[in-house]
């Protein structure tokens, strides 16, 4: 091989040498070096920070879900305590004394309604409404002169939603026309 350059060396070599920077353009340089670093360090930092923020919340999602029924447990425990006391009350009940026991439970049984309501429960009373089987469930047909014809003659259970969502339709017997008497 010899020390010649070959053709191609020589096309890719500048013919003229780059002229060295002035102070102030190598200052500038610098600056806008530094101001890069600066700007880069930033967005590491700014990167991290997003990604620590999604894990946190995240975790808060989490932790609201696993304790999103804590306000409504809270309201439903004074009960449960007046239904052990109901109880306690029932087992050493004296002759005479069950008009007390029954005042005790209806009590018990307004302020379980009444928590449950105040949480966004709401019943479905559809006794004497026309049927609709977006909100109730029919488990019959009676026939009936008093109540008009597809309405419901019968609520046998109660139906319940949530705010705007159905829980549980209310269960109901649905009136019908009586039917002509048979003539001979």
């Amino acid at each position: 091989m010899s020390d010649e350059p070959t053709t191609t060396e020589t096309e890719a070599a500048p013919t003229e040498p780059l002229p060295l920077p002035t102070p102030a353009e190598l200052d500038e340089l610098r600056a806008k070096a530094a101001k890069a670093d600066e700007h880069w360090d930033r967005l590491l930092r700014q990167g991290a920070d997003f990604e620590n923020f999604k894990k946190r919340a995240a975790r808060d999602r989490q932790e609201d879900i696993r304790y999103a029924n804590r306000g409504l447990f809270e309201k439903l425990i004074p009960i449960l305590d007046n239904f052990d006391m109901a109880m306690a009350a029932a087992n050493n009940a004296q002759a005479g004394s069950s008009d007390a026991l029954k005042t005790g439970v209806s009590m018990i049984h307004s302020q379980f309604k009444a928590a449950l309501l105040e949480s966004g429960l709401e019943e479905l009373d559809a006794t004497g409404k026309p049927f609709d089987p977006n909100w109730q469930e029919a488990v019959s047909h009676q026939e009936s002169a008093d109540v008009p014809e597809g309405h419901v003659l019968q609520q046998l259970r109660m139906g319940y939603k949530l705010r705007d969502r159905l829980l549980r339709p209310a269960t109901v017997i649905v009136a019908k026309q009586p039917a002509a008497p048979a003539t001979t």
